[in-house]
């Protein structure tokens, strides 16, 4: 809990200067973002809190879910896409002050980079419609992509990204209109 407590302080400290997140209420900021983001490592990695992957946090922002997910799952090999400089240099400073390992900040465009992971997961990303495909392209073979999406976009996100096969939609718990989609990619799809 005290390296939520330290990120949370840390986000807030910055958020003051930096747009980060538009949520300023620190209530808020526990429920939606780091509630959204442990309860989607839970249900991604529930039998093996120790599994030794990489995940993509694909546009990571603030680090939700990504640094939670880390938090959760410590052996996690985590890498936090960021286009935008200002967010990347923070997320290095959560990185440094929680004295996290097996976590690296990519700086650019992620279709600009060589990377992949079993796992990719997003949530709350800009041109989500043009970012879903790119996102997907970095999944291996047999690997999952994870989207924290409102319900009324899971028909969308299934559409725009057929080579996944994707299961039912899991409501986030306190929320009214937030869900989990992961989706499993298939080498012969591909």
């Amino acid at each position: 809990m005290g390296q939520i407590s330290t990120y949370l302080d840390l986000l807030i400290k910055w958020n003051a200067k930096t747009n980060l997140t538009a949520i300023r209420d620190p209530e808020e900021i526990v429920r939606r973002h780091f509630g959204e983001s442990l309860f989607a490592a839970a249900k991604l990695y529930p039998d093996d809190p120790s599994a030794k992957e990489t995940l993509i946090d694909f546009g990571s922002g603030a680090g939700f879910p990504g640094i939670p997910t880390k938090i959760y799952v410590p052996e996690l090999h985590v890498i936090l896409i960021e286009s935008q400089n200002k967010k990347a240099t923070f997320l290095r400073e959560v990185i440094r002050s929680l004295g996290l390992k097996e976590i690296q900040v990519h700086l650019g465009r992620a279709e600009q980079s060589a990377l992949s992971a079993r796992t990719v997961i997003m949530r709350a990303v800009e041109k989500f419609e043009q970012s879903l495909p790119v996102a997907a392209s970095l999944v291996e073979d047999r690997g999952r992509l994870a989207v924290l999406i409102g319900a009324g976009q899971v028909e969308k996100t299934k559409s725009l990204v057929p080579s996944v096969q994707w299961g039912e939609s899991v409501r986030i718990p306190g929320s009214e209109q937030r869900v989990l989609l992961v989706g499993k990619k298939d080498a012969e799809l591909n």
